[in-house]
């Protein structure tokens, strides 16, 4: 059931994808989702945080640095394939913004067109672009025209229920010369409410011959499957249903190659792999920002514990890591 995609000269062994999350998919928790499974189980692709290409080409053009715009893209390792979103809606900064990630070493260009945030919309960019196919023609051409690498777009199903253009949008994807499509099945006036249309995620695909990926409403394993059997698409792509459940993929990966469900981890597994996650950010961060970036995930964690309501407003009020650590402890017992 799960075949590699090929782009150009890449190939994606095994299309379960992190999906890009502004705030969530940063370097500590791709490497983190990537070290499930190994290499015949793992996630073979990731997709960094939303990249501003205005600001990126501004800063960098004038050699100004910005730890948190380089951080944006960093990769996690030549075993496992980055994606670099970036967003905007000027051609040519969007072009130059992809040949910057390039040259950075970003495998593959994923241009944002399904953001429904009203501050990326009212821009212009991400969701809005749905309502301007034409200029979301010139920024997918002068992207792809300007890098080496396989270029992706990331869509919705369209502006509103009266307007779900998915399908006749993902053809001028492929026509303006993009490698693959990534559609989500909700409307950008539903933002996360309502379900998935699996149905115009099937339309987008037998709209286009280049590579397709469901996403939306991902959170078993069989949503997976079901998500590939009935769409037909060539990959899947989970959001937040890898949230507090970083082996959430491999376990996607697993299933849909063996028929086998893999038991979740124990109380003490878990908490395992939390202590690494704060560690790593922490490492990356700094303490002091490496805890307040940490406080979600703890969160999703520790769903469903025995107090956790009352762990995550301790850790959301704590600046001490060594009682947090303590409290982590106390909780996972």
């Amino acid at each position: 059931m799960l075949k590699p995609i090929k782009l150009k000269n890449i190939e994606i062994k095994n299309p379960v994808i992190l999906a890009p999350q502004a705030g969530i998919t940063d370097l500590p928790f791709r490497n983190l989702v990537s070290s499930f499974g190994g290499k015949e189980y793992s996630t073979s692709l990731t997709v960094s945080e939303m990249v501003p290409s205005a600001s990126q080409v501004y800063l960098l053009n004038r050699k100004k640095g910005n730890d948190k715009i380089k951080r944006l893209y960093e990769r996690y390792s030549s075993d496992t394939l980055t994606s670099v979103q970036i967003f905007g809606n000027d051609p040519e900064i969007m072009g130059e913004s992809a040949k910057i990630n390039e040259e950075l070493g970003a495998d593959i260009i994923d241009i944002n067109m399904g953001c429904p945030v009203n501050k990326i919309v009212k821009n212009g960019c991400g969701s809005d672009l749905l309502r301007n196919p034409d200029l979301a023609s010139k920024i997918i051409r002068k992207v792809v025209d300007s890098v080496k690498i396989p270029v992706s777009v990331k869509i919705r199903a369209g502006w509103d229920f009266n307007h779900k253009n998915a399908p006749d949008f993902a053809k001028m994807i492929e026509d303006s010369g993009a490698s693959m499509v990534a559609i989500h099945g909700r409307t950008r006036s539903q933002l996360y409410s309502g379900h998935a249309d699996l149905n115009i995620i099937k339309d987008v695909k037998s709209s286009v011959s280049i590579p397709v990926v469901g996403n939306g409403d991902i959170f078993t394993v069989e949503d997976a499957k079901n998500m590939l059997e009935y769409t037909g698409v060539d990959g899947v792509m989970v959001g937040r249903g890898i949230y507090g459940a970083p082996w959430f993929l491999y376990h996607i990966v697993y299933f849909l190659k063996t028929g086998e469900k893999l038991p979740e981890p124990t109380v003490s597994e878990k908490k395992d792999i939390l202590l690494k996650h704060i560690s790593a950010m922490i490492d990356y961060y700094g303490e002091k920002t490496g805890m307040f970036n940490a406080r979600k995930h703890i969160a999703w964690y520790s769903k469903g514990l025995r107090n956790s309501a009352e762990f995550r407003n301790f850790v959301n009020n704590s600046e001490n890591i060594n009682e947090v650590y303590e409290f982590i402890e106390k909780l996972f017992k």
